[in-house]
């Protein structure tokens, strides 16, 4: 069986496409080849910044002859459609075969299709692929059509068996399909040819071209940390630039360089930052040893792509020189974003004003003020100093004007605190760094409470994805929080949610974030308020937040009258247009365009009316992520769903300790029993209820209510709740006594929301209710025992109840 060898030789591919375009060559050959016929044993792509190779191994020689039968028309049918049954099988009309059915006889065309040879299959499924490649970005040159990243210029596609090694015939936009490669740009030797992978692979190598990604990173990064270490330094890992690398150098040279000293006063996440961006440098830095220097970025590692003669000095001292001028502009940031920090950042919050956040939820400064309030709200919630918060909050987005994060939109957050910094501890004047006590020497110049506000400026972007840690510091919980809600209520207000795979305002990702700092933190909030105080002050609802005042009835402007105003508001068929019309008007007239005071509060709440639709919208979307979330964590989606049927299920931190006493109980043998048992009353009790007239047995006081009228009909007087005296068996009087015994574990531990005792409580009960379905027949034939043991099953489903809605879980 046949190998192949497979050559795609360019001008430089782009690092960040490599990575795709090996996979998309691999798929798209093998799938062709298989599609015609063709089985292989194994594949393998690999990729340099000049070339893609595809080595498939165990190849079919040639594809299987196919015999295909067609069922055509009748023998009597018209001319015209035996005619297209001929046109559609290519055959003529003595070819067809005549068939007797029972219908009567059938023209059949057998087709048989002889194999074909590998190489013919490879030269058209490789065409199709070259011709076809979804490069990301692509482009024409020269007088021919055939699009590729950069031009392409040879191919080679050979197969190889035990009779040697055969190019396979092949041509495209004139480049034709050979044998012949070439090696390293600079230090390769020339062309040459190749017999198959093996010989090409180690003819690469002589030729200094490392094939393998993997093998590339490899010695990059061991030859970086053996430079760092011979100076005493370590190698900053960064596995996407170093992934990145790999892909610029088919040959890898690992060089090592130090910083002027001029730039080591930067912090070190600009000069890691400036390097790799501009340069792909890898940060060098001292390792921790407690020392003042310790963990300061000092050095730098360069991955040149030849063997320099001079052991790569003059390749340095460029990269210095170009270094040199880069930091001297992030030092130039530096320097004059300091400036404007230590002066009270004010220039940058006036700034703000003139940056739009969305066009239709206003400018950043507008943010910035509903994110204070909000934190100042959830700084309880979370343990926060409700002053730290709303200043943290404050300032927490100011370093979004600044020229550093103007550069390098990476570190936002990141330089937030060194100016946030900046300006409460190094003298700062009078402004933003006054407006809360923390001028120098007040209260709020402590230590403690500045590092707080300033670590909130860094952490409330967090957690940015999966992989992200959660902030535990309460100031910054609170504005990481509100910063998130704000964005939520935001976009729900104006109706720009989520849609199946569309999330273009990363809307998904900001729940997941609210759910993982709540949970992470154990806060206790609950949702639903959070929410609505934060939809009415958004840009679309704050005009109806408060109840209008100081109406000017002489006030009347051309457009929509209120005349009109209030048919609208008053005719359901037009509600939703009357409130966005309601909108337009408050956002452009203000409360005294209403000239009917009634008619102002009416327009506020059916505007409220409808923000409460949109936070139980947003509630359920939250669930909706949440779900997610703990499915990821074993916990099954019925058994949230149960917990979710609960009140408070806007409470996440108390959802999840619901949910995760549920799961853990229904591992257990006797909480699986006990769900059983406890289906099993309450499908006897429904039963019982719907049969005796009951119409929502699921309702208690309904239920009260249908007895006591059966009571007062029939004259009997009788307690809907069980009684004991009328048990007649040991196992109905052990059911009430072992109720009783878990009634008294389960309702502390339930308002102490100590859901695992609850539950290990209830399933203590699977013994004594196995027994009394076992030994009692709950419809006796004595009505009063009867509904006895039915009021009995009722306490079961009550107590079993606490919880979670048991009635949800599935099995």
């Amino acid at each position: 069986m046949p190998d192949l060898l497979i050559e795609l030789f360019s001008e430089e591919i782009p690092a960040r496409m490599q990575g795709k375009a090996r996979d998309d060559l691999r798929r798209l050959v093998t799938d062709g080849l298989v599609e015609a016929g063709l089985t292989y044993a194994s594949a393998g792509a690999f990729s340099t910044p000049r070339r893609l190779v595809l080595s498939v191994e165990g190849l079919t020689a040639e594809s299987r002859p196919v015999r295909e039968e067609r069922k055509g028309p009748s023998t009597s049918a018209p001319a015209q459609a035996v005619e297209g049954f001929l046109r559609s099988t290519g055959l003529t009309l003595d070819q067809l075969e005549r068939r007797a059915e029972k219908k009567g006889e059938t023209f059949y065309a057998v087709v048989e299709k002889p194999g074909r040879a590998a190489s013919v299959i490879v030269a058209e499924v490789l065409e199709a692929v070259i011709r076809a490649f979804p490069w990301p970005k692509s482009m024409r040159w020269g007088a021919g059509s055939l699009r590729w990243v950069r031009p392409l210029q040879s191919i080679v596609c050979l197969l190889s068996d035990e009779t040697g090694a055969h190019v396979v015939p092949l041509t495209v936009d004139g480049i034709v399909a050979g044998n012949v490669t070439e090696g390293h740009r600079f230090m390769g030797n020339g062309r040459f040819t190749v017999q198959g992978f093996d010989d090409y692979a180690v003819k690469l190598k002589r030729a200094k071209v490392m094939l393998d990604t993997a093998e590339r990173e490899a010695a990059i990064w061991q030859g970086a940390q053996n430079l760092a270490f011979a100076a005493g330094m370590e190698v900053v890992a960064d596995p996407g630039l170093l992934a990145e690398v790999a892909g610029l150098v088919e040959w890898p040279v690992p060089l090592m360089g130090r910083i002027a000293e001029a730039f080591l006063g930067l912090p070190p996440e600009v000069l890691q930052t400036s390097m790799k961006e501009h340069q792909k440098f890898f940060s060098v830095r001292n390792p921790k040893t407690g020392r003042p220097d310790s963990e300061k970025i000092m050095g730098f590692v360069t991955v040149a792509n030849i063997e320099a003669a001079d052991g790569g000095e003059v390749i340095l001292k460029g990269n210095q020189k170009v270094l040199a001028a880069r930091l001297s502009d992030a030092k130039f940031f530096w320097e004059n974003d300091l400036r404007v920090a230590r002066a009270g950042m004010e220039e940058w919050a006036e700034g703000l004003k003139a940056v739009t956040f969305h066009n239709k939820l206003g400018s950043q400064a507008e943010r910035i003020e509903r994110i204070a309030a909000l934190a100042r709200e959830i700084a309880p919630l979370v343990g926060a100093d409700a002053d730290d918060a709303e200043y943290a909050a404050r300032i927490a987005k100011l370093d979004l004007r600044s020229a550093m994060v103007g550069e390098f939109p990476e570190l936002q957050g990141v330089m937030g605190r060194y100016y946030a910094q900046a300006a409460l501890q190094e003298n700062p004047a009078p402004g933003l760094t006054r407006g809360l006590g923390l001028a120098s020497g007040g209260p709020g110049s402590s230590p403690g409470r500045v590092s707080a506000i300033a670590d909130a400026a860094r952490d409330h972007w967090r957690p940015k994805g999966e992989s992200d840690g959660v902030p535990s510091e309460p100031v910054s919980v609170a504005v990481a929080l509100a910063d998130k809600v704000d964005t939520l209520t935001g976009f729900w207000a104006i109706d720009e949610k989520p849609t199946g795979s569309k999330d273009p305002f990363a809307l998904r990702r900001a729940a997941l974030g609210v759910i993982r700092l709540v949970l992470g933190n154990g806060a206790r909030a609950g949702l639903l308020k959070l929410f609505m105080g934060a939809l009415l002050r958004s840009r679309k609802f704050a005009v109806f937040a408060e109840a209008p005042t100081g109406y000017d009835y002489n006030l009347q402007d051309g457009g929509t009258t209120p005349q009109t105003i209030t048919k609208l508001l008053t005719g359901a068929e037009h509600y939703e247009y009357a409130v966005d019309r309601g909108f337009e008007v408050f956002a452009q007239f203000g409360s005294d365009y209403f000239c009917d005071e009634e008619l102002a509060l009416l327009a506020r709440d059916l505007v409220i009316e409808k923000a409460e639709t949109l936070v139980s919208d947003l509630l359920s979307f939250f669930h909706d992520r949440l779900k997610v979330y703990l499915k990821d964590q074993g916990v099954r989606h019925d058994v949230i769903d149960a917990c979710l049927a609960m009140p408070g299920n806007d409470d996440l931190t108390l959802l999840v300790k619901r949910a995760t006493a549920l799961s853990e109980t229904l591992k257990t043998e006797d909480g699986a029993n006990l769900l059983q048992g406890f289906k099993r009353a309450n499908n006897i009790w429904i039963q019982a209820m719907e049969k005796d007239g009951f119409k929502d047995s699921d309702t208690f006081k309904k239920a009260i209510e249908i007895l006591n009228e059966a009571e007062a009909a029939d004259g009997v007087e009788y307690s809907f709740g069980p009684d004991i005296k009328f048990a007649e068996s040991d196992e109905e009087r052990a059911l009430f006594a072992a109720l009783d015994k878990a009634e008294a574990t389960i309702t502390p531990a339930m308002a102490a929301e100590d859901f695992s005792t609850a539950m290990a409580a209830m399933a203590a009960l699977r013994a004594p209710i196995d027994a009394f379905f076992t030994a009692v027949q709950v419809n006796s034939d004595n009505p009063i025992v009867r509904r006895n043991r039915l009021n009995l099953l009722h306490r079961i489903r009550a107590v079993c109840s606490g919880v979670a809605d048991l009635t949800r879980i599935e099995g």
